[in-house]
C-alpha cells in the first residue's frame, strides 16, 4: 500500500555559496537565513514535508553550514516511536569522490550511498530557499495517475518573470514535451502554455519549473549514475536530457510561491507577511510551520504605535512608533525610535545590565536599536548594535554599495550581522 511516509525520501538542497543574498550570507548559508521574524528559510520545506506526512528528510548541505546544521539538530527530533528523522548530509572527501558538491544533481549523486540505506520507491528534491505551502500529497497522487517517472511542480508566471526561469511546454496529459532555461523574451512566443483561464487572465501563459522534483528511484539511480554520469545540474541538464526518453509530467501549482534568489526577493517576501491577509499564511491550522522551540518570554512594547507589524517574541521595544515591518527574536529598539517598512531579525541572546554599562562606558551602543533613530527600507541582521539618532532611510535614490558596516542593494539597506553603527551615524 503506498504512503508516503513509507514509500518517500525527501532531500533538501542546501545551496550554493549565496553570493546573490549577500551579506546575509556572509556567515551562513541561504537555508539558515531568518525569515518572519522566528524561523529559518529551512523550516519551510521541512514543515512542507511533515504537513504532507513525508517524514524521512535528508539536507545536503555545503557552504557556511554551521549555523544550519545546528539549527536543525536542535529543532527537529522525531520520536523514539516514529522512523522519521532530518538528517544532515554534509559534503565529504571519498576514495571516489575528492571533491565537493559542484551543482544540485552532482550533490544528489554523491549522497545516494546514504540515501539507500532506506526502504523508499520515490525521491522528492526540494530547494531549501523558497517560500510556499504546498501538500506534496496532490503531487504524488497525479505523479502516480499519470504514471510519470519524473514530476516537476511548475508555476504559471507572466512576461517580466519568464526569462528568470526555466520553461516548460506541455501538452493535453500535462506531459513536457519542451523545456528551455531562462528563454530571452524575444522567444516567450513560442513557450506558452495552456495554464488554465483563470492564469490566462492574469496574463501568467508561461510554465516555470519551481525546482522541486519527485523521481521514481530506479529513475534517479539510472539518470544519475548510468545515463549522465558526469551531469551537475537538474535544471540544466538532468531535467531537459529527460524529457525525450523517460515520462516526464507537469505538476500545476496555483498557490503563493516565491523563490528567495536576491536581496530584493527576500526583503518583499517578508514585508508582505505584514499584510492584512498575507500571500503566505502563517495563521493556519493545517499548514504549520514548525522551527525551534525557544523558551522566551512574550513581547514586551511600551508606549508605541503599531501599524500591520509582526513581532515576535522575547521583544523589548519602547520605540515610538513601527509601520508594516517584522520585528524578530530579542529585538531591543529604544525610546522615540520610528521604523517603516522595514525587517528587524533581532537577536540570539540578552545584553545583561552588566554588560550594558561597560560597553557604553566604551562607547559601544547596546545590542539592538538604540533611541530617536529612523530607520526606513531596511534589514537589520542579527546581534547589530545601532546607536542613539541613527538615521537609515533606504530607497532608490541610493546607489548599491558595500560598505564594512552595511550593504545597499536595490535601495534596501542591509546593516550586516554584529555591525556597530555610532550614535548619529546615517545611511
Amino acid at each position: 500500500m503506498f504512503t508516503l511516509a513509507k514509500s518517500v525520501i525527501a532531500v533538501i538542497l542546501g545551496g550554493g555559496a549565496g553570493t546573490r543574498l549577500y551579506p546575509l550570507t556572509a556567515s551562513r548559508s541561504k537555508p539558515a537565513v531568518p525569515i518572519a521574524g522566528k524561523y529559518r528559510l529551512v523550516d519551510i520545506p521541512i514543515s512542507n514535508c511533515i504537513n504532507s506526512n513525508i517524514n524521512r528528510m535528508y539536507v545536503l548541505t555545503q557552504f557556511n553550514s554551521a549555523s544550519l546544521n545546528k539549527h536543525i539538530k536542535n529543532t527537529y527530533q522525531f520520536s523514539a516511536f516514529s522512523s522519521g528523522f532530518v538528517d544532515i548530509l554534509a559534503a565529504e572527501q571519498t576514495p571516489d569522490n575528492p571533491g565537493w558538491y559542484q551543482g544540485t544533481a552532482d550533490a544528489v549523486r554523491q549522497s545516494l550511498r546514504h540515501i539507500h540505506n532506506n526502504d523508499y520507491d520515490y525521491v522528492l528534491i526540494l530547494s531549501g530557499d523558497q517560500l510556499y505551502q504546498m501538500d506534496f500529497a496532490d503531487m504524488f497522487n497525479a505523479h502516480i495517475e499519470k504514471g510519470a517517472d519524473i514530476s516537476i511542480a511548475t508555476i504559471p508566471v507572466g512576461e517580466r518573470d519568464a526569462p528568470e526561469f526555466g520553461i516548460m511546454k506541455t501538452d493535453e496529459n500535462d506531459h513536457i514535451s519542451s523545456f528551455i532555461e531562462k528563454p530571452k523574451k524575444e522567444l516567450l512566443p513560442e513557450w506558452e502554455s495552456n495554464t488554465g483561464a483563470e492564469m490566462l487572465r492574469q496574463g501568467r501563459p508561461y510554465l516555470a519549473s519551481m525546482g522541486i522534483y519527485i523521481f521514481n528511484k530506479t529513475v534517479l539511480d539510472y539518470l544519475l549514475k548510468d545515463k549522465h554520469p558526469d551531469a551537475t545540474d537538474f535544471g540544466k541538464e538532468i531535467i531537459p536530457n529527460s524529457i525525450v526518453e523517460s515520462t516526464v509530467v507537469s505538476f500545476q501549482y496555483d498557490g503563493y510561491w516565491t523563490d528567495i534568489g536576491n536581496i530584493y526577493s527576500f526583503f518583499e517576501a517578508n514585508i508582505a507577511l505584514t499584510d492584512d491577509i498575507p500571500p503566505f499564511n502563517l495563521f493556519d491550522n493545517e499548514k504549520t510551520v514548525y522551527s525551534r522551540a525557544r523558551m522566551l518570554p512574550p513581547a514586551k512594547i511600551s508606549g508605541t504605535t503599531l501599524e500591520k507589524t509582526v513581532i515576535a517574541e522575547g521583544s523589548i521595544i519602547l520605540a515610538s512608533r513601527i509601520e508594516k515591518s517584522v520585528v524578530g527574536i530579542r529585538a531591543r529598539i529604544g525610546h522615540g525610535t520610528t521604523v517603516v517598512n522595514s525587517y528587524i531579525m533581532g537577536n540570539d541572546l540578552y545584553e545583561t545590565l552588566a554588560e550594558m554599562e561597560t560597553n557604553l562606558s566604551k562607547g559601544i551602543p547596546r545590542i539592538g536599536i538604540g533611541e530617536r533613530c529612523y530607520i526606513k527600507n531596511a534589514i537589520i541582521d542579527k546581534h547589530s548594535r545601532i546607536g542613539n539618532d541613527v538615521r537609515i532611510n533606504g530607497g532608490m535614490h541610493l546607489e548599491n554599495t558595500d560598505h564594512m558596516l552595511y550593504t545597499i542593494k536595490d535601495g534596501i539597506v542591509v546593516v550586516k550581522k554584529g555591525a556597530v553603527l555610532p550614535d548619529g551615524f546615517v545611511i
